[in-house]
């Protein structure tokens, strides 16, 4: 099992954030962490192709075997130290407890998000005290649930106000209500509280607590196990909801055709590099990796779907020029047979790109790369000082079909690598995100490239109305001739030119439908918008030169982009392209 896990290093993995009750009962402890490890073990078995990553607090009690349990799998653990390490030890209660703390963080990645809201130790020349400290543990709680895809929780299951405690943390992960005593942390918050709960699993470990009243909550019995999601409570004995598993499967999917592409991905980005003289420079952090595999699969499957789309409307248009020379011209019987012949390898082609899900993939890689390339500008630019880089998944295809939930997961797990490594977030790194994601007009960044794409479209969009007229004009032209010579033209000649007029039509009528399944108007329109917000923040840049400014013009262009790109999506998603309409 451990080298299971330790191989898939580098994917995207499930994230298990932790929060327990730091009192379980020395009678439970074993029957806890024997259920923990089968949790742990089951995602491992159900998903071999993402590896675990445990996020924890490392507090007391069910924290720490949770931790235990995770390394022992070969897991990837991530501390989340709600103060720093000195003043947090303070609350465990015993030597031992301490030290399995600090063999536990020496094994882990840390994470300090101590200096919130103006409570850092920096004001409390005395330490943290009562509600201060209370504070920092709801952050952290907060933190990780916002942070997590799976909220392993073990918990009396009883309802509690205290700041910071585990109750408040399942309630915030499930119903998206933070406690309402804290102040707006540095970070963004992770979730509405009138989402869907797709996104929005805990797996629940019933436990009993030390002292009076610690039986849990009735009809709740020790170390029962449940699935919670926003509305729902399911036996923890049986598969996590279909949904969860559909969002799980998908990733594990992109991580597999990642691992297949992998040395084609890793030539393009050393290309890339080396034609912006930058060979040694090749991305570290996860956000710029991903961005990298999702853009050069995105590309990938857009190649495959547009040669499906040209063979399946070419091999259409055939099929009807056979037909009508089966119908219409003599002597020519053996075209049923070419006919059904074309009919047959566009079927199965359409077949094939469906099961190998070529359409799906290009449209769910190309929202994740653009969502991934907002989410990498947006931390070189340093807007992850405020956290906001992390979450630029959000709001991100909120709207949109449950099925995109998986993207918001990457992105999730993407922004807490970055939130390990953050960026310098210095005015060289600004002026270099300026340069290479808005750019300026006709040389370079995005606003050149939708510019040359509204070209591009427009022309495309030209020929296809242009075969459009002449195939009306043509018709019309051949029906007046018809009408006009009726009487003076032989049989031959007649069906001849009536074919002539239905082969034209036929491939103006089959170039309409491509250009239909393509959405060339509606790209036309995306494009110039996209122009639009590109030259608007170019012109709001030039007109400032102050970081704090321009970095929230570089927000506000990415929160634009980003509803954008979700709009694209959901526009092709509604475009199949179905067997009965070939």
């Amino acid at each position: 099992m451990r080298g299971n896990i330790a191989a898939k290093a580098g994917a995207v993995p499930i994230i298990i954030g932790v929060t327990s009750h730091r009192d379980v009962t020395a009678q439970e402890e074993a029957g806890v962490r024997g259920l923990v490890r089968e949790f742990l073990e089951t995602l491992a078995r159900e998903f071999p192709g993402l590896p675990l990553t445990v996020l924890s607090a490392l507090a007391q009690g069910g924290d720490q075997v949770v931790a235990e349990e995770a390394l022992a799998l070969g897991a990837r653990l991530i501390v989340v130290l709600p103060m720093p390490s000195a003043e947090y030890v303070l609350d465990f209660a015993d030597l031992a407890s301490r030290e399995r703390f600090e063999a536990l963080r020496a094994a882990a990645e840390v994470i300090d998000v101590s200096a919130i809201g103006g409570n850092s130790l920096d004001n409390a020349a005395n330490g943290l005290i009562g509600n201060d400290r209370d504070r920092h543990y709801a952050h952290a709680g907060v933190y990780i649930s916002s942070h997590c895809h799976i909220l392993l929780t073990i918990w009396d299951g009883k309802q509690s106000d205290r700041v910071g405690g585990t109750a408040q943390s399942v309630r915030y992960h499930l119903a998206g209500i933070k406690p309402s005593s804290m102040e707006r942390p540095r970070f963004h918050v992770g979730y509405s509280p009138l989402g869907s709960d797709i996104e929005r699993l805990a797996f629940h470990v019933v436990c009993s607590r030390d002292g009076h009243d610690g039986a849990p909550l009735l009809p709740l019995q020790p170390l029962q196990t449940y699935w919670l999601t926003g509305e729902r409570n399911l036996a923890g004995t049986g598969q996590m909801p279909a949904e969860f598993h559909t969002t799980f499967a998908h990733i594990e999917e992109f991580n597999a055709d990642g691992a297949k592409y992998r040395a084609q991905i890793d030539a393009k980005t050393h290309a890339r590099a080396a034609r912006n003289g930058n060979v040694a420079t090749a991305p570290v952090c996860a956000i710029d990796c991903l961005f990298q595999a999702a853009d050069w699969l995105a590309i990938h499957f857009q190649r495959r779907v547009l040669f499906s789309m040209r063979a399946t409307y070419t091999l259409a248009a055939m099929m009807g020029i056979a037909f009508l020379c089966y119908s219409e011209l003599p002597a020519q019987d053996y075209m049923i047979f070419v006919f059904l012949a074309l009919f047959v390898i566009g079927v199965s082609l359409s077949v094939l790109a469906r099961r190998r899900g070529w359409h799906r993939k290009y449209l769910d890689y190309r929202a994740l790369a653009e969502g991934l390339r907002v989410q990498s500008y947006w931390r070189r630019a340093g807007l992850s000082v405020t956290g906001d880089s992390e979450f630029a998944h959000d709001n991100f295809l909120q709207k949109q079909d449950v099925e995109l939930g998986w993207i918001r997961n990457v992105m999730r797990s993407a922004g807490l690598d970055a939130e390990l490594r953050p960026g310098r977030a210095d005015a060289h790194a600004l002026e270099q995100v300026i340069a290479e994601w808005v750019g300026e007009s006709g040389k370079s960044g995005q606003l050149h490239y939708y510019e040359r794409r509204v070209a591009q479209r427009t022309r495309l969009h030209r020929i296809t109305e242009t075969l459009g007229a002449i195939s009306l004009w043509l018709g019309i032209g051949i029906s007046v001739f018809l009408a006009a010579f009726f009487l003076r033209l032989s049989q031959d000649t007649k069906t001849i030119l009536v074919a002539i007029m239905a082969i034209v039509s036929i491939l103006a009528a089959v170039r309409a439908a491509y250009a239909y399944r393509k959405a060339d108007k509606e790209l036309i329109k995306q494009y110039r918008f996209m122009c639009r917000i590109f030259a608007g923040a170019r012109s709001a840049l030039d007109r400032t030169r102050e970081p704090g400014e321009q970095r929230e013009i570089l927000r506000a262009l990415g929160e634009a982009a980003l509803a954008e790109h979700a709009e694209w999506t959901l526009m092709h998603r509604e475009r199949p392209l179905e067997h009965a309409r070939f």
